[in-house]
This record gives structure tokens, sequence and C-alpha cells, in this order.
């Protein structure tokens, strides 16, 4: 059994990765491990000719993924954009693991990523002892990227100061990384490509110049269009994830899905999904991604201190939690929709007491 918490895509999907490359007879791109066909397939799932079910690890629109995995096949770099939850980083992780073989070239973006991490750093010892030299430099995942042609994600692009933005615009524009310091350059193998990720609802956001903008081919990933698919969509994560983290709680009932993820549709769309009442949105995105993390630690409540079933009194501090991001402005947002949406909808009683409680 692994002892690895969080193992990576073309770790924990290597059984389907290979079945995929084994009835992969279309054209790969250089350096590719599968052709974008066999790329896509990975991605959305389906049914190979030797009767392997492939399950799908993004439930969407198929072209925006097969606009995402062409803009890949040439020189243009890739940029997803989405409000928080809408499975960037997913995406970006499984495009990588199936074109690369390999989704460990990651930069997280933040206030504090300097040049360093996108160009080359330097080991300081090596340096002073020996002056400049191949040896001593200390390659990022760009770098390596570049040398091995393969496909580096960037995440929260729009977090990196505008200044260190900029150092990708000759990496993307001319696929050479100079080193000056050594008087060479690095140059990209075949294969070699970005994806960055994106968003724009959070605070200390640094806009993209237009130069850096040119560089990329954007794809808009949005909100699941229909409760449905969020809830499919929250199914699987929660299975996966359980599996992983090994929660000794049974599968979660469909219809406790169902009722948080009614609740952030709701709450984030402004009115009731009958279209009855209009509501105050809050302050907190509510994205797909929140309502797994409620579901998730409403199964962990359960396994360790209930029966190991899922219950209202287990969801109502996660949903509180997630809604009420601001004490003040907040908390009148969710006291308003809990006494005129959840009290009066027919077999919510019991959520409406667990949050009560709560609140």
């Amino acid at each position: 059994m692994s002892i690895i918490q969080r193992e990576h895509a073309e770790t924990q999907f290597a059984t389907e990765l290979a079945e995929i490359g084994k009835n992969d007879t279309h054209q790969r791109p250089p350096n590719w491990k599968l052709s974008p066909w066999a790329v896509a397939t990975y991605v959305l799932g389906g049914k190979l000719e030797n009767g392997f079910e492939v399950s799908p690890k993004y439930i969407g629109r198929r072209r925006l993924i097969e606009i995402a995995i062409a803009t890949l096949t040439t020189d243009r770099a890739l940029l997803l954009i989405g409000v928080p939850g809408t499975a960037k980083s997913w995406v970006s992780e499984h495009l990588a693991a199936a074109i690369s073989g390999d989704s460990a070239l990651l930069i997280q973006g933040t206030a504090g990523t300097g040049e360093e991490s996108i160009r080359y750093g330097w080991n300081y010892a090596r340096l002073l002892a020996e002056g400049p030299s191949r040896e001593a430099l200390v390659p990022s995942p760009i770098m390596r990227g570049m040398e091995f042609g393969k496909v580096v994600r960037l995440e929260e692009l729009t977090r990196v100061p505008s200044d260190v933005q900029d150092t990708l615009i000759t990496i993307l524009s001319e696929k050479t990384l100079p080193v000056p310091e050594l008087n060479s350059e690095i140059q990209a193998t075949k294969g070699f490509n970005v994806i960055a990720t994106a968003n724009d609802r959070d605070r200390g956001v640094n806009e993209l110049s237009s130069a850096l903008k040119r560089r990329f081919n954007t794809v808009v990933l949005p909100l699941p269009e229909s409760v449905d698919e969020e809830v499919t969509i929250v199914q699987q994560r929660v299975a996966s994830l359980g599996r992983a983290l090994e929660l000794p709680a049974e599968p979660p009932a469909l219809e406790e899905i169902r009722r948080v993820v009614t609740i952030f549709r709701e709450l984030r769309g402004g009115v009731s999904l009958d279209g009855k009442t209009k509501l105050k949105s809050p302050s907190a995105t509510l994205s797909t991604a929140e309502a797994i993390s409620v579901v998730n630690s409403g199964l962990a409540l359960a396994a360790h201190f209930g029966d190991a079933r899922l219950q209202a009194a287990d969801l109502a501090a996660g949903i509180v939690g997630a809604v009420v991001k601001d004490p003040v402005q907040d908390r009148v947002v969710w006291r308003e929709y809990l006494e005129t949406v959840v009290k009066e909808r027919d077999g919510w009683k019991d959520l409406y007491r667990a949050c009560r409680e709560v609140s």
C-alpha cells in the first residue's frame, strides 16, 4: 500500500495511461507520450477499442479541452483562466501527465516568486569556490522542461509580480533562455511548452502585460453548467480523495452531495433553483472545489466521530465555514438564506437545525 499522501497524476493513473498508449495509433507530436486524440481521451474519459474504460478527469465542454490540447501542439503557451475551483490546476496536471509523462515540473506562483524560480538560480557554495559554471547553476522547472522537451506548469500566474511575469516573454517567444553569466543560452527541445493558470477573483492580482498575453492562447474554464454535472464532479472527486486518505466512512449519499451543491449554486447565483427567491451572494466564491472540501470534511467527521454515515450534522460546520468568510457581511447573507430557503424546503429540516446550531 502506498504511503504517499497525494500521488502525481502519472502515477495514480499509470494503468490508464499505459492502456491508452497501447491503443494509440494516431500521430504524436515530437516528445509527446500520447497523441492529441489520446490525451483528450485520457482527460475526458471514454471506452477504448479493446473495451477498457477510461475514467473522466474533467467533466465539461469537450471543445474546451480540444482547444487546450491543440494549443500545446503549436508554439503558443496555454493560459487556463476561471474563477477559483473550476479545475484549472487539475486540468493542467493531467494534460502534463498525458503529454510528457511528468506533471512535477511545477512553479507555484505567489507574491514572493522571484526571477530565479522561472529562469535559474545558483549553488552559492560552488559559485564562490569555482566561479560561474554550468555545474554551479541550479535549473528551474522551466529550464528542465526546455532541456528535456516537457510541459511545465505555472500556477497562479497573476499572483506573480509583474516584472517577474515578463521574464517569460523571451522564453515563450524565442524558445530560448539566456544565461549571460556563462555567455550562453538554453534552447528549448521540441515538446517544451508552458501551461499557466490564473484567476481574477483573488486579492493581490497582477494583470498580465499585453506583450505577455500575446504569447498565450487563453481558454476559459467555466463553472459546471447544471446541478447534475456538478454533483457528478463532486461525487467522483470525493470518492477519489476518500480512497487516497483511507477514510473509514461509507460513500456519501448522493442526496447529501446534492444538498451541498444546491446551496452553493443558489448562493453564488443569487437566486433559488426554482427562480422564485432572490438571494444575496456572500463574498466567498463557493466553487465546486469548496463543495468537494465540505463533503470530504463531513466524511472525516462521520468516520471518526459518528456512525460512518454522512449526515446533516457532519456537513453543517463545513457549509457555514465555506459561506461565512466575512464575519459581518456574510453572516447576514447566510442567516437570511437559512431562514428563507433552507427552513422552508421539504426534507431539509435536519440540515436547517444542524446549521442553526453551528451558526
